[in-house]
């Protein structure tokens, strides 16, 4: 039995029903405190983007003609975007995949526990890792590649809007995802693979104006292009426009494309989400 059940238990024999969301509280605290104690795994999700922005960062270092600024920082903000999808796309669709094969999700489905409580204890854990990630690129982009932060407000604010809704829409993606391995083993490989595609196709690791328009079409589907566009509008000066395959920021279609993979990635939530694997029925 799990730990969230006993509380909810003990706290029925109190006379206190504890609700969704505060069981949804103590689960993401315990998803939290799990995902600390695996020193491997917190080392490897918080330094690997850190370790490719120094890389690629170290080799274009040079001065983009006609932008204002160093080819060095317009990895900073695309990093950002990577480490968001990294910390709830591939982060949920790797273990959540890893729980289903292991039967987690069965003997969680079979406890007083609401579904919900199990997916906003996941929310919490992309949550406390998705705000770590990226201040510690924004530490590291501000301190050694001169990119400046937000003078006004309205910088400010839609910095917080990119990184809600791009962190939305990428967990329940991932959660969706997640239901697409058909074991624990092939988890990493059906995850990590349309991730590292979507990375060279959407201006991470290559600038957007060297990548052919029909890859950048292709991109423009899915959210971490709109990420890495929305935060570039919010990090890099204005003249640093001319590089996006528009010319502009976008920043109102950027608020519509995020805000519909919300929606369209709970919609496959609810079609494509299950408890069990498909071999056990």
């Amino acid at each position: 039995m799990t730990t969230t059940a006993v509380r909810s238990r003990t706290d029925a024999r109190d006379g206190r029903l504890p609700g969704v969301w505060g069981l949804g509280l103590r689960r993401g605290a315990l998803e939290i405190k799990q995902f600390f104690r695996q020193r491997d795994q917190v080392v490897f999700t918080f330094a690997f983007p850190v370790v490719f922005l120094f890389l690629f960062a170290s080799i274009f270092s040079d001065d983009v003609e006609g932008a204002g600024i160093k080819a060095s920082q317009l990895y900073v903000p695309a990093m950002m975007a990577a480490g968001i999808m990294s910390t709830s796309f591939q982060s949920l669709g790797i273990s959540i995949a890893v729980e289903r094969d292991e039967k987690v999700l069965r003997r969680l489905r079979g406890t007083p526990m609401p579904p919900a409580a199990y997916f906003l204890g996941k929310i919490w854990l992309v949550l406390v890792t998705g705000i770590l990630e990226t201040a510690i690129l924004l530490l590291v982009g501000t301190t050694l590649y001169d990119v400046d932060l937000p003078s006004d407000a309205g910088k400010w604010f839609a910095f917080a809007w990119i990184f809600v809704l791009g962190l939305t829409g990428c967990a329940l993606l991932g959660i969706a995802v997640s239901s697409v391995p058909k074991s624990s083993k092939s988890a990493s490989s059906v995850v990590v693979l349309p991730f590292l595609v979507l990375q060279f196709i959407s201006g991470v690791y290559i600038s957007i104006d060297t990548i052919p328009d029909w890859m950048l079409n292709i991109g423009a589907l899915f959210p971490l292009k709109w990420m890495c566009q929305g935060l570039r509008g919010v990090f890099l000066p204005d003249s640093a426009q001319v590089l996006e395959q528009a010319g502009g920021w976008e920043l109102g279609r950027t608020a519509l494309v995020l805000g519909a993979w919300c929606v369209g990635g709970l919609l496959l939530c609810l079609l494509t989400f299950r408890w069990k694997n498909r071999r056990d029925g």
